[in-house]
């Protein structure tokens, strides 16, 4: 027997970038919603990120002088995705950023404050948020808790979904007491995330990376258990091994487990070598379509990025640990520079190539060349064209080298879903009651992004797809008229 029994009209399971805006929808039409996070705190894998999102046609491109339309957006993102995206799902995404993502946003509370380029896009439309991810979501959280009908339980972590006549009707639950809830709702959202915090399920789906190492790098409850839970009920799902790839990251030597990587940022100026000691690729090119395959080519599949100490002043990781709420922790950063024996410190650049057993004459060459393109006064660095405006010459030690490996990000596969969110089973008929958003989703749809994500595309398109489940959860449980938004068409 359940110590608690909790009566609700929409169940949440997961309190990240898609579970918090389901919860909003369905508060706002008068429906009683609960969220159910594993986590001390809600955020997920959204609150860590970058927080950028693909949007289209927004004040903040006129500004820059940007005409930017979904059709524009359309065409960069199919073809990015090469052949394999959701064409249905995009199309509806786009057309939906500027009001039921960018305005919405900001009705919550956020702010929109600045743009980067990102492959794949014509034009800039990849649009930061205040502080990042980490603001985006206190936004959308603040909102969510502002709300009476909202009831978030922490520390709870999600058992089985419950079944009546054929319809899904709650779910299980424990918190972090051992107690048990049985929690009875008219409809169900599964926003649990993806599964790059699992790297046997990462592996499952691409073994070749058996053979290599390979890290975990999505929030700390990305394991896959949505996923579990909706296979056992007949729930159909498609693209799985599309799974992106960063390499700008390096082991958390805090791990005992030896599987987690940490993404780290703000370090334009460091440059990659190749256990030859060669550098092998623009790095201010970071991306999942780019950087990823050209550190994969290497032999062995890892690099070393170089910087000196300079370099290391505004760099930030993306993990808790080294924040304190929206500020970077400098010290626990240093640490991480200092304690890592993934990270070699020398106060020579000859001393530095010793450490990381790389050929000494090529390296040192290398950087001699770059050094030298400053001393000349170039925009660009001849060898591969990077720009030299957010970079310096390496002249201030201790200089450092970081072991970059791959790190499982973003699943772009999941469960296939309708536009209404509704969980399809083998025979694309919906599961009646279930709903999933976001990453379990592959972002949205299914596979919204194919093999290739224009970045911004993800996070942008898991709090769409929040909003569009939690809307029709909320109209199939007796509120509102589900989801009724305002696509932007000339």
């Amino acid at each position: 027997m359940p110590n608690s029994i909790l009566e609700v009209d929409v169940a949440i399971i997961g309190g990240g970038g898609a579970g918090i805006p389901a919860a909003i929808e369905v508060a706002r039409v008068g429906g009683k919603a609960v969220v159910l996070e594993q986590a001390d705190s809600c955020g997920g894998t959204a609150a860590i990120s970058g927080g950028g999102c693909c949007i289209v046609g927004t004040p903040l491109q006129k500004t820059q002088g940007i005409e930017d339309t979904p059709d524009l957006a359309f065409e960069d993102w199919v073809k990015w995705g090469q052949g394999a995206a959701d064409e249905v799902w995009a199309r509806f995404y786009l057309e939906h950023t500027l009001h039921d993502l960018y305005h919405w946003a900001e009705s919550c509370g956020a702010k929109w404050v600045d743009m980067k380029f990102q492959e794949g896009n014509r034009v800039l439309r990849w649009h930061r948020p205040d502080n990042n991810g980490l603001g985006l979501m206190t936004a959308l959280i603040k909102t969510a808790e502002s709300l009476p009908n909202i009831k978030i339980l922490m520390s709870t972590t999600a058992g089985q979904l419950l079944i009546q006549d054929g319809r899904v009707c709650g779910v299980t639950a424990t918190n972090n007491k051992n107690e048990t809830i049985e929690i009875h709702s008219k409809t169900v959202v599964v926003a649990t995330g993806g599964f790059n915090s699992n790297l046997d399920m990462v592996l499952e789906h691409r073994p070749e990376f058996k053979k290599s190492k390979v890290m975990e790098g999505s929030g700390f409850g990305a394991k896959g258990t949505g996923h579990k839970m909706i296979r056992e009920l007949g729930g159909y799902f498609t693209h799985m091994d599309h799974i992106w790839f960063y390499v700008y990251a390096t082991p958390d030597y805090r791990d005992p487990q030896g599987r987690r990587g940490l993404v780290f940022r703000l370090t334009p100026g460091y440059i990659w070598f190749n256990q030859q000691g060669r550098r092998f690729h623009n790095e201010s090119l970071t991306g999942g379509a780019s950087a990823t395959p050209a550190l994969l080519r290497q032999n062995p599949p890892h690099a070393w990025a170089i910087l000196d100490t300079l370099m290391t002043a505004k760099m930030e990781v993306a993990d808790p640990y080294y924040r304190d709420g929206d500020k970077v922790r400098k010290d626990k950063v240093q640490e991480l520079l200092d304690g890592s024996p993934y990270i070699k410190k020398a106060n020579t650049l000859a001393e530095l190539a010793r450490k990381i057993e790389v050929d000494m004459e090529s390296f040192l060459a290398t950087i001699e060349r770059y050094n030298k393109a400053f001393d000349d006064g170039l925009e660009r660095e001849p060898e591969f064209g990077k720009s030299l405006k957010q970079s310096k010459k390496f002249d201030t030690p201790p200089y450092y080298a970081i072991q970059l490996f791959p790190l499982a990000r973003k699943n772009f596969g999941g469960v296939k879903t309708d536009l209404r969110c509704r969980v399809l089973n083998k025979y694309f008929d919906p599961i009646p009651g279930l709903y999933a958003a976001g990453e379990v989703a592959g972002m949205a749809g299914g596979h919204i992004n194919g093999k290739a994500g224009l970045e911004g595309t993800m996070l942008g398109p898991s709090i769409f797809s929040g909003r569009v489940a939690g809307a029709w959860a909320a109209q199939e449980a007796g509120f509102g008229p589900g989801f009724v938004g305002k696509p932007n068409r000339s």
